[in-house]
């Protein structure tokens, strides 16, 4: 059970006792145990995990860890506060591994893992699992040894993404009746402590990355790319000519760099007779024909941090006559935005049949306006079936046999009837200057089905938003209503900049262009716009994690195959070469 600022008070601590000798005993339960201890207590059965554990676990040499390294300064100058025996300091990191200790706390000698697979119910796990701060008191615990304790622990939040990075507890006799725990205040003050040399440490290597990303960059039309494992630096020829497959070959490089031997890559991809400033570099072959990439890791105080990736194309590509493509001007300068919008400018260059898919609020309409406007259809023709029946579909052929654009958005509210119509045209005119923009929801019905099929080939899926939040920053701007005279443009804080980047945005751009709307129209407070002002969902920032650019791929990836196969999980599957029980484990992890 956790106590936080607004937990009510706990539960009696000797009837908590006999119930659980009752518990371990097999025996039913009294009436008022909660139900978050006893499904505590179960789990930890589930888990094997002994209540008369008596041995220590064989103690392992803390990982190396980013977190301890930063906390350790911190840790040392609270020790010596420690020594009176009364209480116990523990760090852990996000596997509830214990880095660092100090003091001599009941039963804390015991443990080298903090899991509830190894201990059962603590305030460590209980406290990583909910995000806040968590008290467990006396028999809350699983284990016999632990039942004189109290402890009280705090997560440790990573300063760029919030992401919990491991935990503090405090430790010490039982306290009965007392709320907050006595030691709330030191775990809290220690997290935060930890927190603040975190952030200050990432914003020196963050300089050196960036510094390095600089150098490389400075000459006119390079293709660069700096990555460190939470930072991705792109420069514009760069963002125009990476996929997503090769930033994730990139990603999974920078994280091979900081954890090989001595921060070099593998041995098969670099080659020894490349370096600058004391560190190898290397060429690795980009997948998707991108070309080549010449790395080199990036050092900072000894260690390395991350890396530089400068791209070649390949021969034949340096020569390609780029600037016969439309040009899409269209707010967003991250990889899927860029590669998305690329392969439909290539598409529209034909005039031929295109099917723009994605989530509602992804662009899509103005994507498909832009294309058109950029190959020079001035005056399409624009159907948008969510707007009723068609009255008139033979003006459709119409249309497309006078050589004038069609725009038809919504495809997947067309009738049957309609869709119909619209198959035997393109049976007639494979050709047709058609656009279409389609929102998976529903299973299409045959006919629709078979519409899609036939566009499979020219389509082209526009990512959510929440799968490019570094374009927020520049589509925030754009969607900002034009001030009123004498009142300055819309600006942000950072925090705000911030939430607005972890939000996960159902509605994608729609959504962000109405609070966006709302905020310029009514709010009565000058200067930048505040995290605190922005809606709740969006200050309090998603419960779930914010997925790495190698997870956000597989999901767009996934989601791909699940539109080509009308949803049908097991076709999916197949075509993804997983097995179904693997796609559905994806699917509930992803919240899809």
């Amino acid at each position: 059970m956790t106590t936080t600022e607004e937990s009510p008070a706990r539960p009696a601590l000797t009837p908590l006792r006999q119930a659980r000798e009752r518990f371990l005993t097999g025996r039913p339960l009294p009436a008022g145990v909660p139900d978050e201890i006893v499904a505590a207590w179960r789990r930890a059965r589930f888990f094997g995990v002994r209540h008369d554990l008596t041995e220590p676990t064989e103690p392992l040499p803390p990982p190396p860890s980013a977190l301890l390294t930063a906390a350790r300064p911190v840790l040392e100058r609270l020790a010596p506060a420690l020594a009176s025996g009364q209480s116990s300091l523990v760090l852990t990191d996000e596997r509830l591994r214990v880095l660092w200790s100090a003091g001599s706390g009941p039963g804390d000698e015991k443990c080298h893992d903090l899991s509830e697979q190894e201990v059962g119910n603590n305030s460590a796990a209980l406290a990583l699992r909910t995000r806040r701060r968590a008290e467990v008191h006396g028999p809350e615990h699983f284990l016999d040894l632990w039942q004189d304790v109290s402890a009280v622990s705090v997560p440790v939040l990573a300063p760029e993404n919030g992401q919990v990075l491991g935990t503090v507890t405090v430790a010490s006799g039982l306290c009965t009746g007392c709320t907050p725990h006595p030691g709330a205040a030191l775990a809290e003050a220690t997290a935060t402590a930890v927190e603040a040399e975190l952030l200050a440490r990432s914003r020196t290597t963050e300089r050196a990355l960036l510094d390095a990303f600089q150098r490389a960059a400075a000459r006119p039309g390079a293709a660069v790319v700096a990555l460190d494992g939470k930072n991705r630096l792109l420069s514009d020829a760069a963002a125009g000519m990476l996929s997503p497959g090769a930033v994730a070959v990139l990603e999974r490089t920078a994280a091979a760099n900081g954890s090989g031997r001595d921060g070099i890559g593998p041995s098969e991809a670099y080659d020894p007779a490349r370096s600058r400033n004391g560190s190898v570099a290397y060429d690795l072959e980009l997948p998707d024909g991108t070309g080549t990439a010449h790395v080199t890791p990036v050092r900072h105080e000894g260690a390395v941090i991350g890396v530089v990736a400068v791209v070649e194309p390949p021969a034949d590509e340096a020569v390609r006559p780029h600037a016969q493509q439309p040009r899409v001007a269209l707010a967003g300068r991250s990889v899927p935005w860029r590669h998305a919008t690329a392969r439909a400018a290539e598409l529209a260059r034909s005039r031929e049949p295109l099917l723009l898919t994605g989530e509602r609020g992804t662009g899509k309409t103005a994507l498909a306006r832009e294309l058109l406007r950029a190959r020079g259809d001035l005056d399409p023709l624009v159907v948008d079936a969510a707007e009723g029946p068609v009255d008139e579909p033979d003006i459709w052929a119409t249309t497309l046999a006078s050589d004038r654009a069609l725009l038809l958005r919504h495809a997947e509210r067309l009738a049957q009837a309609d869709v119909a119509a619209l198959n035997s045209l393109l049976d007639e005119r494979p050709d047709a200057p058609l656009l279409l923009t389609y929102t998976p929801g529903t299973p299409p019905g045959p006919c629709l089905q078979r519409l899609l099929d036939t566009l499979a080939v020219r389509s082209v899926s526009l990512p959510a938003l929440r799968e490019r939040p570094d374009d927020i920053r520049e589509l925030l701007p754009e969607l900002a209503p034009r001030p009123a005279p004498g009142r300055p443009p819309l600006t942000w804080t950072l925090d705000a900049l911030r939430a607005l980047e972890r939000h996960p945005w159902p509605g994608n751009i729609t959504e962000l262009a109405h609070l966006v709307r709302a905020l310029a129209e009514h709010r009565q407070v000058a200067g930048p716009v505040r995290r605190a002002e922005l809606p709740d969902p969006v200050r309090e920032g998603p419960a779930t994690r914010r997925l790495s650019p190698m997870e956000l791929a597989e999901r767009t990836a996934i989601l791909e195959s699940l539109r080509r196969h009308g949803g049908n999980k097991a076709r999916a599957a197949a075509a993804l070469g997983i097995a179904r029980a693997t796609l559905y484990r994806k699917l509930r992890g992803y919240s899809l």
